[in-house]
């Protein structure tokens, strides 16, 4: 078990991530396994419970493990720990905070967090995942973590603190609860996973609703206000695009790795409300998507630069995913961590709405062709208050 988990912390900084020592403890102490009693599904959607050989290698690699279905639909789980990593890197816990977690799930990123010296609690809107992960805290031996089954809007339970220095939401969601804000000390952070372009990328967000970009990710969507959908909305992603066909042919050697092409579709998502993602059935990993107003054409955006297209407006699609790819690609590549995000009220949820690129003033950027995406400036605009004080 030591050879395991040490080659455990391995396997999370080989994918990039560095882990502080208090965090390297945290994960070679915590026992992952203890929070899966009844298995997990792999990939293949056979179900690995604690006696298969394969169980004990699977839990301590750096993979997410979907612990329930609903309707065919992963709905809980123990997210990938390189990324959990990430996530309680940015949030800065330290020894004596009170932590906010929305969303429970097995109840190890509370432990992680608890063994790092924070007070947590963390609230799950499904009684039975509340009730696993609460048991699953009890048989670690964890002190210092309160489970609540209660909704992630609000977040509201008897004898609730009120007041937090952290918050990390471990769901995917459309925009920051106006609760979690209320309920934010001066000075403190919200670690939240919010809705763009087809994916979940990992915003720090502060009192006054100003974020930058931590990470990309890809979540399970939360139910409820926390989904709510307002006019300019990326597209849900789609399952695929049909009668796709090239338009433009590669034109980047190398092809861009696989976070550059993440900072591409973060861009992409910035500049252009229908951008999303779509899946392809001759490659494993969905696409850059920009869809057309019907929602099934449109045009994709590769790796390499190459373009594909469908629809009735297939040529204009084209354009515009040559634009977006162009005007990033002109802009020296910029990674998603260099974008300044800023949301305001919209709705039951304060939402992004203006996306700037630190240390470049977007009119000095190169300005896109007729019919490609409008910059950031051009954003939906706040409610009339504006973004609200601290």
């Amino acid at each position: 078990m030591e050879d395991a988990r040490r080659h455990y912390l391995d396997l999370i900084r080989t994918d990039g991530v560095p882990l502080s020592p208090a965090l390297a403890q945290a994960f070679a102490t915590v026992p992952r396994e203890v929070f899966v009693p009844d298995g997990f599904l792999a990939r293949d959607g056979r179900r690995v419970l604690p006696a298969d050989p394969e169980f004990l290698p699977t839990v301590y690699s750096n993979d997410v493990l979907v612990t329930k279905l609903s309707e065919g639909r992963p709905v809980s789980s123990s997210s990938q720990p390189s990324l959990m990593a990430i996530m309680i890197g940015a949030l800065d816990p330290r020894p004596g905070m009170r932590i906010l977690e929305i969303g429970a799930g097995t109840g190890y990123n509370a432990a992680l967090l608890a063994a790092l010296g924070a007070t947590v609690t963390t609230v799950d809107v499904q009684p039975d995942v509340a009730a696993r992960a609460r048991s699953a805290l009890a048989r670690a031996g964890v002190s210092g973590v309160r489970v609540e089954t209660a909704d992630g809007y609000t977040a509201a339970f008897a004898g609730d603190p009120e007041r937090y220095d952290r918050i990390i939401v471990t769901v995917g969601v459309a925009g920051v609860s106006p609760h979690w804000l209320d309920r934010l000390e001066p000075g403190g952070r919200i670690i939240v996973p919010v809705e763009h372009g087809g994916t979940h990328p990992v915003l720090d967000v502060r009192e006054q609703g100003a974020a930058t970009v931590v990470c990309p990710a890809g979540f399970m969507s939360a139910s409820g206000p926390l989904t709510a959908r307002r006019r300019h909305s990326h597209p849900e992603p789609v399952l695929g695009m049909e009668g796709l066909t090239g338009s433009r042919p590669s034109c980047w050697r190398p092809p861009l790795e696989a976070l550059a092409y993440r900072d591409l579709w973060y861009a992409a998502g910035a500049w252009h409300h229908r951008v999303t993602q779509a899946a392809r059935p001759d490659r494993q990993q969905s696409c850059l998507a920009v869809l057309d107003e019907s929602g099934e054409s449109g045009a994709v955006v590769l790796a390499d630069g190459a373009i594909l297209a469908s629809g009735a407006e297939r040529d204009r699609y084209a354009a515009i995913g040559a634009a977006l790819a162009d005007r990033w690609d002109a802009l020296e590549r910029p990674p998603m961590s260099a974008w300044d995000v800023e949301l305001a009220p919209s709705g039951p949820l304060w939402t992004p709405y203006r996306w700037t690129l630190r240390h470049r003033r977007a009119e000095d950027s190169p300005q896109p062709a007729e019919d490609s995406p409008q910059p950031a400036e051009d954003s939906p605009q706040p409610a009339e208050d504006g973004p609200r004080a601290a």
